[in-house]
């Protein structure tokens, strides 16, 4: 990822305020005699605030001794958040908690021992049978696990401006991608200029990883990640080309738009489409917008690709107790109902009463009990950071250039780097 000289700086200027923030207090309590946690996260405005602010209500009863702390910095899939969190965890400046993805990109940090074991604290709230094996498998490093997971999210949904759609004659969702090319070219044909609505880097990604669950099958998608699917093979071609024709329906301006930007421009009625997470239904109702509709991915129906927003226990944190409480609030019914039903996501727990949560909610815990579950590489629930990173790289390039064969081999050359076989 590349920064501007006064990206640098502004992210030095947070660093500094954070840490700040962090070391002002020696005793780490407020005047009112409760003690801090700070929480950081990537959840500072739309749905995804209102999610943090429903589990922070049941923290402020089930935690009353303890004081929440925002630590949020803005910005889509955490880029901003992590290049910050990256600096203070090597001044050994830790926050009492940080967001993180369960699964491959908790890696890093498990490997340079800066999170605890929270294997007998799951014993201790239950969650052990709470979670779904499945996922307690996914979660689980060398027979020890990391990490508290707030929810489930499904990343491979398609979201339409359903207005757009009828005034162009479009009465039904494509289930496959010659039918959603026709869509789309339809929608040109109606002066719908772009009518696929893409913002950068990681939402790029995101959109690669649905191209490739069509066109590969979940299961040598899941491959990709594991190496035992090869990335030089002329099924990934086939991929990055469909990728490629999407990208022609696509708004020029995509590199500079965060998820939220293109996301507008389907509320607009200047898109028709937007492939985002289901982070999308919580996000625009919170702003008001219901003339919206979702299907999976065209090919992609039978496959839920998953990730999970979760919280870690740093090593150094200055508050671990409170941060336990934190932990064991999200982990549990009341913090995952709490933080769920205004998020757009699913409980991880299988104790969950679907009838609690909103429509799309509704029909996400019903698939995923019955679909094939792919990880995010986008949301390091598949891939490592510093995979997550060279492929966002790449098709940083690639949206410019569109040249198949030089992304496909600069794929090839960064999992090679980071997947081994």
């Amino acid at each position: 990822m590349k920064f501007s000289r006064h990206t640098a700086v502004a992210l030095m200027s947070v660093v500094a305020l954070l840490g700040a923030t962090a070391c002002g207090n020696d005793d780490d309590s407020s005047g009112d005699g409760t003690k801090d946690v700070e929480v950081f996260t990537w959840w500072a405005d739309g749905g995804e605030k209102a999610g943090l602010d429903g589990l922070v209500s049941t923290f402020g009863k089930d935690c009353a001794d303890y004081k929440f702390v925002n630590g949020a910095i803005a910005g889509g899939a955490g880029a901003t958040a992590k290049t910050v969190l990256a600096s203070r965890l090597q001044q050994n400046d830790p926050p009492d908690t940080f967001q993180a993805h369960a699964g491959a990109e908790l890696t890093d940090y498990i490997n340079a021992g800066q999170i605890e074991d929270l294997s007998n604290d799951y014993k201790t709230w239950g969650l052990d049978s709470a979670f779904p094996k499945g996922l307690i498998d996914n979660l689980t490093v060398q027979g020890k696990i990391y990490s508290v997971p707030a929810n489930i999210h499904r990343a491979n949904v398609l979201w339409t401006n359903k207005k757009v759609l009828t005034d162009a004659g479009i009465t039904s969702d494509a289930t496959t991608l010659d039918q959603f090319i026709a869509n789309l070219e339809t929608l040109k044909g109606k002066g719908i200029a772009a009518p696929l609505a893409v913002g950068k880097d990681w939402t790029q990604l995101m959109l690669l990883e649905a191209v490739l669950i069509t066109d590969l099958g979940p299961q040598k998608f899941t491959g990709l990640w594991d190496g035992s699917t090869d990335w030089n093979g002329a099924d990934v071609t086939k991929g990055i080309e469909d990728f490629k024709k999407l990208l022609g329906y696509s708004n020029q301006d995509r590199d500079t738009l965060d998820w939220t930007d293109a996301e507008k421009l389907v509320m607009e009625g200047k898109a028709a489409y937007q492939l985002m997470g289901d982070w999308e239904a919580a996000d625009l109702d919170t702003k008001g917008f219901k003339d919206y509709g979702y299907a999976p991915f065209p090919g992609n129906t039978g496959a839920f690709q998953w990730l999970a927003d979760s919280f870690v226990l740093p090593k150094g944190a200055k508050n671990a107790d409170g941060t336990r409480c934190w932990l064991k609030t999200v982990g549990s019914a009341e913090g995952q109902k709490a933080f769920n039903t205004k998020k757009g996501s699913i409980p991880a727990r299988t104790d969950a009463d679907a009838a609690d949560y909103p429509a799309y909610q509704q029909s996400a815990i019903a698939d995923w009990k019955k679909d094939t579950q792919v990880p995010s590489c986008a949301h390091g629930a598949g891939c490592t950071q510093g995979l997550m990173g060279a492929i966002n790289s790449a098709i940083g390039k690639f949206s410019t250039d569109l040249d198949v064969s030089s992304f496909q081999k600069a794929l090839v050359a960064a999992t090679s780097q980071f997947i081994k076989k």
